[in-house]
């Protein structure tokens, strides 16, 4: 009896240890789009009064954790009953994940202005202003849910050939943490610069210590969000070109000698550049009939 419960906390142990492993595997292949995850909603939680900032990144975490239990069983059945459709999606995941850097490459080099929204104004009602707030909400939702499908998809794509035990905690870990670091980190960030008014406030005399910590806090907001969107991009690129690198035979084999961060990074500009232009001469056609 005792032999059999040692024996059974022996493979528990195990199991833990394997999905500690994996786990840490499967974080670094999901790093990237965890980052623009971050930046993404940065922006998106940000430009609200101080008061609603945090209810409104409360109720996109409560979207995000919606789509996580949405996403995961249809993930995992996929896995279980039809595991080669995983790599299909992977490289479908690939191929967005590319075509979106390759347009924040794009609008880098070649910049233009986008109409803003105004999220609060003087002259709007409460209930316009609410209602403004919800279409925002949904917006970052929405935006959640297609990036989270690419985490799910990355991080089961790394256990794909493992127990099916195994990759449903593995995956889950991996969404959680995404969720609940990238939201945390996201509190964290947009409530930095009312952190620093406060600081400013502090006390009645000009250039003083807090005065001077406060500002740096203000003004670096909207620096950190430009800053992580770079890393970001940089990020989805590694992370695509890896998608085909590793998925591909052809380009797994291809270029050998160059560093595989160099190949990694340059076929993932590639094929979303590649991408890019197809969507971009099926969007001129589309306009033009």
């Amino acid at each position: 009896m005792a032999s059999g419960i040692f024996a059974l906390l022996d493979d528990v142990a195990t199991l833990m240890d394997d999905v500690a492993v994996m786990s840490k595997v499967a974080a670094k292949k999901t790093a990237g789009i965890l980052g623009d995850d971050l930046a993404v909603n940065a922006e998106k939680a940000s430009g609200f009064v101080s008061d609603r900032e945090i209810p409104v990144l409360w109720a996109i975490t409560k979207g995000s954790l919606i789509n996580k239990a949405i996403i995961l069983p249809f993930a995992f059945l996929l896995s279980a009953f039809v595991p080669a459709v995983i790599t299909y999606i992977l490289l479908l995941g690939g191929l967005y994940l590319a075509y979106e850097g390759a347009e924040k490459v794009y609008e880098y080099i070649f910049p233009h202005k986008h109409p803003k929204k105004v999220i609060l104004a003087e002259d709007l009602t409460e209930e316009q202003i609410l209602a403004k707030e919800k279409e925002k909400i949904k917006s970052a939702i929405v935006t959640d849910f297609i990036l989270s499908v690419e985490i799910v998809i990355i991080a089961l794509g790394t256990v794909v050939n493992e127990p099916i035990l195994e990759q449903i905690i593995v995956v889950s870990v991996i969404s959680m943490l995404a969720t609940v670091g990238v939201y945390g980190i996201v509190a964290l960030i947009v409530r930095m610069d009312e952190f620093g008014y406060k600081l400013i406030a502090l006390n009645e005399q000009e250039d003083s210590f807090s005065d001077k910590v406060g500002l740096v806090l203000v003004n670096a907001l909207p620096k950190i969000i430009k800053g992580m969107g770079i890393v970001g991009t940089i990020a989805l690129l590694l992370v695509s070109g890896g998608i085909f690198v590793h998925n591909v035979e052809f380009f797994h084999h291809l270029l050998p000698a160059v560093p595989s961060i160099i190949k990694e990074f340059v076929l993932g500009l590639i094929i979303g550049f590649a991408v890019f232009g197809i969507i971009s001469l099926g969007k001129k056609l589309f306009k033009k009939k």
